[in-house]
């Protein structure tokens, strides 16, 4: 009989051997340029618990929860300090990501498979990144920790990290991503100034959510600004710089990359640090080739409007509204001509909620006559959809998830910034005047918090509710259900019952149900449970259709 097992393994072995021996040696021994650069830093001094300092650079956690972190110098410079700074903030995200890959895949046999599929994928990446950045990432990698050796050098993990985010695009299909953005100006605004708003739900597990930074960088070249990252990222998702220009990114649906060029992240970080208006970000995202497709959403003081870059491994566009429009919307969909007829973008547009999130955002927009930050806030936390139909909690179609990493709010022309704090985007907006940050003498910094407490937004009251502790219960429950569905166990009725109860305008706990019925061979109960489901409003077109594709063999037999 055709034993697979035995003629499968030759067939890994060489796979392996011929993507090792292409190109993968360069990429492991690359080192990035250090030498121009004082690599001299002094020890940290420990304030307490929650605050250090190096100098005037400083990390202190303020009373939301949030880190706020002080660095400035040259690329070398910022790299170690931010490390020195941050290093157990670096410890545990790596920590938190790679427990995830262990997981993922729990063999070790199959770990020394993905060690090798990662220097291999990314061979080419080093040869992308702007050589400032890679002597900064080196910087940080130097307070990484040693666990996570086995599978690559601390300075190669970070840059592999720093892709990781483009590839958690690249499978949009796991649900890791469904950001939703907007501004408005001019008629628009409550001040005519323009205001932008966004919700970053890039979602890699809870624990990846809890250490957030606020990051302000002082570079000895370009602009200075700020950045809501994490422990590690050099990139930037969400930022401002001095110049009054914003830059986030919203995934576009990405086929999946065959290698890692120029991580979106860099991108805009270099956008972020050297441009100061939207031809300047184009100018540099066009010099970029990236391997995922993105939406970089570009706000500008100087211009004093908004614009979309969008950009992927084998086409760029600009999308520009007329300035009698004077609002900008984005989801995960593409809006620029260059993208009229790709066809992998119209059936994202048809195929997931990226549509409804942007029909939902421009029906909220249109009921805020000038709208306010308060108002811009209230729109990220937004958990009802279209006509304000109850979605349940922690539906894709909502503005608001309940799973974001973080909502902000930005008034380039004010300089201005409020970040959300834990949980989602429930938590204080936390304002910041970058005005009044960056135009003080450095070293009358001090370690106490940046913010401009007297201008934060208040928590949500969503999270005073009944219906907020139902739906924290109702998040653990659904991961054990899932647990045991996968595993075929039996569950008990009182475990989908509860479950419903916890989250009951909500599509999916009926369909988990509908799903244990039919593997059980209960095929009225499950019948039921489907068409309860389709009485919700259910996330996708392909989830939509496939419990109607069961509703209809149940009918049949």
């Amino acid at each position: 009989m055709f034993n697979k097992k035995f003629t499968y393994k030759p067939i890994y072995i060489l796979f392996l051997g011929l993507m090792w021996s292409c190109g993968v040696n360069k990429s492991i021994n690359h080192k990035p340029i250090t030498a121009p650069y004082n690599s001299t830093i002094v020890e940290r001094e420990t304030v307490n618990d929650s605050t250090f300092r190096i100098e005037q650079n400083f990390l202190t956690k303020n009373k939301q929860g949030l880190w706020e972190l002080y660095v400035e110098g040259d690329p070398l410079e910022r790299g170690l300090i931010t490390g020195s700074l941050t290093k157990e903030l670096i410890i545990k995200q790596e920590s938190v990501f790679f427990t995830k890959v262990n997981d993922l895949v729990p063999n070790k046999t199959w770990q020394g498979v993905l060690r090798k599929f990662l220097a291999w994928y990314n061979r080419k990446m080093y040869t992308y990144i702007p050589e400032e950045f890679k002597t900064e990432i080196y910087g940080v990698s130097r307070y990484s920790g040693h666990e996570y050796d086995y599978i690559a050098s601390p300075y190669l993990r970070s840059l592999y990290l720093h892709g990781a985010h483009d590839i958690g695009h690249a499978l949009q299909d796991l649900a890791l991503v469904g950001c939703s953005s907007f501004a408005v100006w001019d008629e628009k605004s409550e001040n005519g100034d323009l205001l932008i708003g966004r919700n970053f739900d890039f979602y890699a597990g809870d624990e990846f959510a809890e250490e957030k930074i606020i990051a302000f960088v002082n570079p000895d070249n370009g602009y200075k600004y700020m950045s809501y990252t994490w422990g590690g990222m050099m990139g930037v998702v969400s930022g401002m710089n001095n110049q009054g220009l914003t830059v986030t990114i919203n995934a576009g649906k990405s086929k999946i990359p065959l290698i890692a060029k120029t991580p979106i992240s860099i991108v805009a970080r270099e956008i972020l640090q050297y441009a100061a208006t939207i031809d300047e970000a184009v100018a540099i995202a066009k010099k970029r080739e990236v391997f995922v497709s993105e939406a970089i959403f570009i706000g500008s003081a100087k211009d004093g409007k908004a614009a979309l870059i969008e950009v992927s491994p084998s086409n760029f566009g600009v999308y520009e509204v007329p300035n009698s429009a004077q609002q900008l919307i984005c989801s995960n969909h593409f809006q620029s001509e260059a993208y009229q007829q790709d066809q992998r973008n119209l059936d994202w547009i048809k195929n997931s909620h990226s549509q409804y999130r942007y029909d939902r955002m421009q029906e909220l927009l249109s009921q805020e006559h000038k709208l306010s930050v308060t108002e811009a806030v209230s729109i990220l936390r937004n958990k009802k959809g279209l006509n304000n139909q109850p979605l349940g909690y922690g539906n894709e179609k909502a503005l608001n998830q309940l799973l974001a990493h973080h909502g902000i709010v930005f008034q380039p022309e004010q300089l201005k910034v409020w970040v959300s704090s834990n949980p989602y985007q429930l938590g204080e907006f936390v304002a910041y005047d970058l005005n009044e940050i960056f135009s003080k003498d450095n070293s009358k910094l001090n370690n106490t918090s940046l913010s401009t407490s007297t201008l934060n937004i208040s928590k949500d009251k969503f999270l005073t509710t009944e219906a907020y502790k139902n739906y924290e219960a109702y998040r653990v429950l659904e991961r054990e259900v899932e647990m045991l569905l996968k595993q075929e166990d039996d569950i008990p009725r009182v475990k989908f019952n509860t479950l419903i109860s916890l989250n009951p305008d909500y599509w999916k706990p009926y369909y988990l149900q509908g799903l244990y019925y039919l593997n059980k061979g209960y095929k009225a109960a499950a019948l039921i449970a489907f068409q309860d489901a389709k009485t919700k409003v259910i996330t996708t077109l392909p989830d939509e259709e496939r419990i109607n594709l069961y509703i209809k063999k149940l009918k049949v037999n």
